[in-house]
């Protein structure tokens, strides 16, 4: 705790710390925006348009492979993002990072199908998704480090939960483009019109990111000299363990919305499974990313409160037993049971864990190795995630439902033994400390009795 030495700092935060969040908030809206709406063309239009000579379930693998291959390329992002980070500054990754995922998600919307170019179709799309993945890898570090930084001691929790919620409300964004482009155009243009949008989402979020100031406590520790070399190597050597607690911890989060959102939309979508309607499972999806504004910015804020385990073992609990009620629900083809499988998946199980790492994994590892700690453990966490729709695919056609429904709930139990082996950050100690610097910070701040 020794970071924490100035009370009114720890108390209040730096004036910057609102629109710190909002406006890193807003980066994470539009990077979520690009990245999860190539899941989402993934499970409803990639397998016909650049893999049209394989059979259904093939081209449905092969879609997901190219998904899973962005995820693979983000561990790199967020280790040369994690460098810089901690090297150069914050700011100039949140920029750079805004800018590489721009580019990539607009030529996407540009590339030529199978039909017009042949093998080359497929081979462009992988090339550009990795230049997603690089992009992505090295956005949620400098994000979150900013706003955690920024924000005042006893609301950490509360203010990177407000970043967080960027990712919902880019979910939102890119499952209403696509619902809409899916009933307004036509079939080449339904996937293309949501990837050249996000032209104009880049251009308001660069202007955004801009005028935020630099972190204090990076400035601070420019200040004083103590900048960490090679913050990478540190890491790994004095910190192993936190990289790898943090890396099991988002596991359950990420490769469960890889399971409960971004397969169950493409086995919704599959003839052979429950007859509904890409439009009911998009309206469900849109419904929950709706709620999960909110409920991300709740959680953390409960963390606040009550510390950041028994959130997150909470959330990892629910996921345990969720697996299997999950896929009753939506194959009841019932719309309403598909909505309420939904809105828990997200906004229970996904939110309440993603609410809370953005404090729990910057509090893990000390300031001047922590965009390249929280950058290594997040990223390398979504190599995983990547491929776990593919892997889902693929037990789905082995055993039918019962597969994924299992490999979800595996994904719940390592968050929970992860959780448990994980220290508290935020606890009762803690909390007296951010209480007695803010009562300090008070009594500073009043004029003196004459």
């Amino acid at each position: 705790m020794a970071e924490f030495t100035a009370p009114q700092q720890a108390a209040q935060g730096s004036p910057e710390r609102l629109r710190v969040a909002i406006g890193c908030g807003v980066g994470a809206t539009i990077e979520t925006y690009d990245f999860i709406g190539f899941g989402t063309a993934a499970a409803l239009y990639f397998g016909d348009v650049f893999f049209p000579d394989s059979d259904p379930l093939s081209a449905t693998l092969l879609s997901f492979a190219t998904l899973g291959i962005g995820f693979a390329a983000r561990p790199l992002g967020g280790i040369v993002a994690g460098h810089l980070g901690d090297r150069v500054g914050r700011k100039p990754v949140l920029v750079g990072s805004l800018l590489l995922m721009g580019i990539a998600t607009v030529l996407i919307g540009c590339l030529p199908t199978y039909q017009m170019v042949g093998v080359w179709a497929p081979i462009l799309l992988v090339v550009v998704r990795v230049i997603q993945g690089l992009a992505f890898g090295a956005e949620w570090g400098g994000a979150i480090l900013m706003t955690f930084e920024h924000a005042p001691w006893r609301r950490r929790g509360l203010y990177t939960g407000i970043t967080q919620a960027g990712f919902p409300v880019g979910l939102l964004l890119a499952n209403l483009a696509f619902l809409l482009s899916r009933h307004t155009l036509d079939d080449n243009w339904a996937w293309r019109v949501p990837f050249l949008l996000s032209a104009v989402l880049i251009a308001v979020g660069i202007f955004i990111r801009l005028k935020i100031d630099e972190s204090p406590q990076f400035e601070a520790l420019k200040e004083s000299g103590e900048v960490v070399k090679n913050p990478l190597f540190v890491v790994i050597r004095d910190d192993w363990r936190n990289v790898l607690r943090a890396f099991c911890l988002r596991i359950t989060e990420t490769a469960g919305y890889a399971v409960s959102i971004t397969f169950v939309l493409s086995y919704l979508d599959d003839g052979d499974a429950p007859d509904v309607s890409g439009t009911t499972s998009l309206t469900a999806l849109v419904t929950a990313a709706a709620l999960g504004i909110a409920a991300t910015t709740l959680w953390g804020g409960l963390s606040d409160r009550v510390g950041r385990r028994p959130v997150y073992l909470f959330g990892c609990a629910v996921s345990v037993v969720w697996g299997i009620p999950l896929f009753l629900l939506v194959n009841t083809e019932a719309a309403a049971l598909i909505l309420i499988a939904f809105v828990i998946s997200y906004a229970v199980c996904q939110n309440s864990l993603a609410g809370v790492q953005g404090a729990w994994f910057c509090e893990l590892f000390a300031t001047g190795t922590r965009t390249a700690g929280t950058s290594l453990a997040y990223q390398l966490s979504a190599v995983v995630s990547g491929f776990t729709p593919m892997i889902a695919t693929a037990l789905y056609s082995a055993t039918g439902w019962t597969g994924p429904a299992v490999l979800f709930t595996c994904y719940g139990l390592l968050g929970l033994l992860a959780t448990l082996l994980t220290r508290e950050t935020w606890g009762v100690d803690e909390r007296r400390e951010a209480d007695r610097a803010v009562t300090a910070s008070t009594e500073t701040a009043l004029p003196a009795a004459h």
